[in-house]
């Protein structure tokens, strides 16, 4: 078994971004993923607070499948996030400031107008990420797990529709639904299976071409008697990781 690819999701709800590397810390997430998200600006104050993970009204394709047609690229360095269509720049802002993110918030204003649940604005996490638990887990599919999908499906299913962060490959298809409550070492990193992934209405929406064309959760059910694709980890201990690193089944 070994890592074939990590991605980080830099806005939540939007495109994601490929790296090679990445350094875990113990009981967090991957570096950058989830620090900024579209909430809907008409829900209480549209600022996230300590509870967020709750009561925000977060803008994503589960809604506005039309996000799927804008590409992203974040600078850790800067902190600015640009925000293209068909490969040109559409948006920039530095994201950690006010000013940056008031200008981010303009063009999504713009780009998702008269939206049916209110507009848009752009928001940096309280704290390490924009979880959908308490707790901040990492992402992990299968490569096999996908294909199986794919040969139920009887068409191509693009991985980017589950919005993973870990994507692992050469163990059998749906093997990584045995390492809930079990330990794995990847790199130097040691995580936890926590939870396997229910899939929603997010993976209906094409990431390249911004349809929905394809029920995967009907499509999970009808082949496979259940609705999940991939499992949830966090990091018990951190360390570096890299793409082409083995995975160890410890427990």
């Amino acid at each position: 078994m070994r890592l074939a690819g990590i991605a980080r999701y830099p806005v939540k709800g939007l495109a994601g971004e490929e790296v090679e590397t990445a350094v875990l810390s113990p009981g967090g997430p991957l570096p950058h993923d989830r620090r900024f998200a579209l909430v809907y600006s008409t829900t209480g104050s549209g600022q996230p607070s300590e509870d967020w993970s709750e009561k925000p009204q977060f803008v994503g394709l589960d809604h506005e499948e039309r996000l799927a047609r804008l590409g992203l690229t974040y600078d850790e360095e800067s902190c600015i996030v640009t925000i293209l269509r068909d490969g040109k720049q559409v948006a920039r802002g530095k994201a950690d400031e006010a000013l940056g993110r008031t200008l981010l918030t303009q063009f999504f204003t713009a780009f998702l107008k008269n939206a049916p649940r209110g507009a848009p604005k752009f928001v940096e996490a309280p704290q390490a990420a924009f979880s959908d638990f308490d707790e901040i887990y990492l992402h992990l599919i299968s490569r096999e797990s996908v294909a199986d999908l794919e040969r139920v499906a009887r068409k191509p299913v693009d991985p980017r529709r589950f919005r993973a962060n870990l994507i692992v490959e050469d163990l059998p298809a749906w093997q990584e639904f045995e390492w809930i409550g079990k330990r794995l070492r990847i790199g130097e990193a040691l995580l936890e299976g926590a939870e396997k992934t229910e899939r929603g209405s997010v993976t209906t929406v094409n990431p390249e071409t911004a349809e929905r064309d394809l029920n995967v959760p009907r499509t999970l059910r009808a082949g496979f008697g259940h609705p999940y694709m991939g499992v949830y980890l966090r990091v018990v201990e951190g360390g570096h990781i890299a793409v082409g690193d083995p995975l160890d089944l410890l427990s």
